[in-house]
């Protein structure tokens, strides 16, 4: 349109010179060109504005959040040069933006677990009626008839149990904690249905303090069983402790911990001697244990070692007598737990220590009186009595529904000459049952039980037999906590 007005101007000054005409052409085309470009460069600059604006800005941190939608961005430079067309970057803050909410929150796991468990049965013989319920040989009749008639049922609830677990993420690592507690009574609650602590434990990378298993025990051979107390051969012991693991990682495990000390003694046939009423025992130190343990997801070797300081002090001495003595006490112990097949298990153990008795599951003394007569201050010395215990069980899987448990342990003293002719020697222990698991978390099954105990000198011996019923019921939830 511009070009035609252009012409029809130079029409209308035809009577002008031709010099002139042509000089004043020249003009009005320049101006023309000027027009039009300024035009385009007008027209050019909103299509760089709205692409300046879709460029997202830089960000010097990734952790920083970008600026919120209702936030002002800077404004466009005016493009005079390439360079001004380029996006600035933008500022980083002085501090760095909160993260999101759900990232400033520490998770905290909860584990809360247990059973309800009912035991019936009935004890064809005979044994202590404060332990009605589980088969110990220790506590079967030391003389015929001891604690009455044969043939006993029985019911309770006592191996009902509840838990939780705890695990907290800290600057050093995973926190885990756990609180255990059962329904059988024990020591003074001994044939109670009362609340008792399994674990008190919590443990912080290598080291763990508290109540939990000894490391001189292996709790992974305890049988799949219904009878509560277990093998009595079995090293079995829940002990207040401080814990060092260097190694611990599924099976392969290296502890070392300083345990809660302890320990037992009997006066035997020199009970009656006025000079000895009062003994008292001492424990200058604490009991020291460690474990090595080798294997995979399954299977396992492992070997454990104790060593302990007994003492015990004449706290009104009779001249010339002074019975105040001390003895060391030691204990190996050998297990392992062997794979067969797709989920049987193969499980073994053998111990051998002297005064070690407590950790037992099933023994009696750890210390017993000697004779020493060629010593005139102490005729009567104590000894840290020798101990011998095995057991192998086999856990076999007839199906997803269906198992069956069986095996054989057996614990051994060598008794001191002057314990009573009455006193525990050797005891034995059986079993074999048939589970069924009909839905999950349910348990029913059905259990033989056989125990023999043997008497030191006097000869006397006598068996139990038993068969047991139970119903447990499983309840396990966890969860994911803010902290």
């Amino acid at each position: 349109m511009r070009n035609t007005l252009a012409l029809l101007v130079l029409a209308c000054g035809a009577g002008a010179s031709g010099f002139a005409q042509t000089t004043d052409m020249q003009r009005l085309q320049n101006t023309v060109q000027q027009s039009e470009q300024l035009t385009e460069e007008l027209n050019a600059r909103p299509t760089a504005v709205e692409e300046w604006q879709t460029v997202s800005p830089q960000v010097a941190n990734a952790s920083i959040a970008q600026p919120a939608a209702t936030d002002n961005p800077p404004q466009p430079a005016i493009l005079d040069s390439p360079e001004a067309a380029k996006p600035k970057p933008a500022e980083s803050p002085s501090k760095p933006a909160k993260p999101p909410a759900d990232e400033d929150k520490a998770k905290v796991r909860l584990d809360i677990y247990g059973f309800a468990m009912l035991d019936m049965g009935y004890d064809v013989d005979q044994n202590d009626p404060l332990w009605f319920d589980v088969m110990r040989p220790t506590k079967l009749p030391a003389f015929a008839n001891e604690f009455g008639q044969n043939g006993n049922f029985y019911s309770g609830v006592r191996q009902t149990r509840f838990g939780v677990k705890g695990y907290f993420q800290t600057p050093m690592g995973e926190l885990k904690t756990i609180f255990e507690w059962e329904l059988f009574g024990v020591g003074v609650d001994a044939g109670q249905t009362t609340f008792r602590l399994r674990q008190a434990w919590g443990e912080l990378g290598p080291v763990g303090a508290g109540q939990s298993w000894s490391p001189f025990m292996d709790p992974d051979v305890f049988p799949n069983s219904l009878e509560y107390w277990g093998p009595n051969g079995m090293v079995f012991f829940r002990n207040v402790q401080v814990r060092w693991m260097p190694m611990n990682k599924g099976n392969h495990q290296l502890w070392f911990a300083l345990e809660r000390p302890g320990a037992s003694g009997d006066l035997g046939v020199a009970a009656t001697r006025i000079e000895l009423q009062n003994i008292q025992g001492r424990f200058p130190a604490p009991d020291i244990s460690g474990r090595f343990r080798w294997g995979g997801q399954r299977g396992h070797v492992q070997i454990a070692g104790i060593v302990r300081y007994i003492a015990w002090d004449d706290n009104k001495p009779v001249a010339p007598f002074n019975f105040s003595g001390n003895t060391w006490g030691w204990g190996v112990n050998l297990s392992s737990v062997v794979p067969v097949a797709k989920k049987d298990d193969l499980k073994l153990q053998v111990t051998y220590g002297h005064g070690d008795e407590n950790y037992m599951n099933d023994a009696p003394i750890d210390v017993a009186p000697i004779a020493t007569p060629n010593n005139v201050i102490r005729p009567i010395n104590g000894e840290a009595l020798p101990v011998f215990g095995m057991l192998a069980f086999y856990d076999h899987y007839w199906s997803e529904k269906w198992s069956t448990s069986l095996g054989y342990s057996m614990l051994k003293i060598d008794n001191s000459p002057l314990e009573l002719p009455s006193d525990f020697r050797r005891g034995q222990y059986a079993l074999i049952n048939l589970l069924s698991y009909p839905v999950k978390n349910v348990m029913i099954g059905g259990e033989f039980q056989w125990g023999k105990r043997n008497n030191f000198t006097d000869g006397f011996e006598v068996s139990d037999r038993r068969i047991q019923f139970g119903f447990r019921y499983n309840f396990d939830f966890k969860f994911d906590v803010a902290k």
